[in-house]
């Protein structure tokens, strides 16, 4: 059962959703706040998103803009705000689709399908290769060069590398990269922060001045945009 969280403040919008949505298979996660989608989305991680734009504490394209950050969900925006300059801003910031408000039941889930099915494809894709200037990363074959020399990491520099790849170009917030390498809570900031380190002795020429794995101060870290 694919789960849908609905980020609207307005309850006559989520008592419209919540039975339609159900009565299509759906599982529904309700969100009245910016601050309570990230919160969800993080902890239950929905396989869809439908967000609206106008929020009681934090702007829509703000809470897009950090769900971009470390999810790749499809994320459907559904607004009453049908401005064209808002359709660009909220594309710009990673929403797969705009939905302008109102709306009939029979477009959304047509929408949400599409959605789904891209997410689908994308999850059956094959491992990228990354490369970036002098460094390559074969997510398939779980392998890394430099210079085209292999590099030899441990399992822990490796799975913060992939993880980073996965997002290339985009900052993954430092919570997310401490649930996917200490799952069971063993690491911390400083334990991130060193193996950050660690890492970058291996892949970087000059790891005081990296070219490929950049720190976002006070956010979390990124790879550099792949190369074309």
């Amino acid at each position: 059962m694919p789960s849908v969280l609905v980020v609207d403040d307005e309850r006559a919008i989520q008592r419209f959703l919540r039975p339609a949505l159900e009565e299509h298979g759906f599982r529904v996660i309700e969100a009245s706040s910016g601050r309570m989608a990230l919160e969800l989305c993080a902890a239950k991680k929905p396989d869809i998103i439908l967000l609206d734009l106008t929020l009681p504490d934090i702007d829509g394209l703000d809470v897009l803009r950090r769900i971009r950050e470390w999810s790749s969900a499809p994320v459907i925006v559904v607004s009453a705000r049908g401005e064209e300059s808002d359709k660009i801003a909220g594309l710009d910031q990673g929403a797969d689709d705009y939905l302008t408000k109102p709306f009939s039941i029979e477009e959304l889930l047509a929408r949400v399908r599409v959605g789904l099915r891209h997410a689908e494809r994308a999850a059956k894709d094959p491992e990228p290769v990354y490369v970036h200037g002098d460094l390559k990363i074969d997510l398939g074959a779980r392998r890394v060069w430099l210079s085209k020399t292999e590099v030899r990491l441990s399992p822990l520099q490796y799975t913060l590398l992939a993880a980073l790849a996965r997002n290339a170009g985009r900052v993954v917030a430092q919570k997310q990269l401490l649930r996917e390498l200490w799952p069971d809570g063993g690491g911390g900031p400083e334990a991130l922060r060193i193996l950050v380190h660690q890492t970058r002795h291996r892949i970087e020429k000059e790891p005081v001045r990296p070219r490929h794995l950049k720190t976002e101060p006070a956010v979390g870290y990124r790879l550099e945009e792949p190369d074309v």
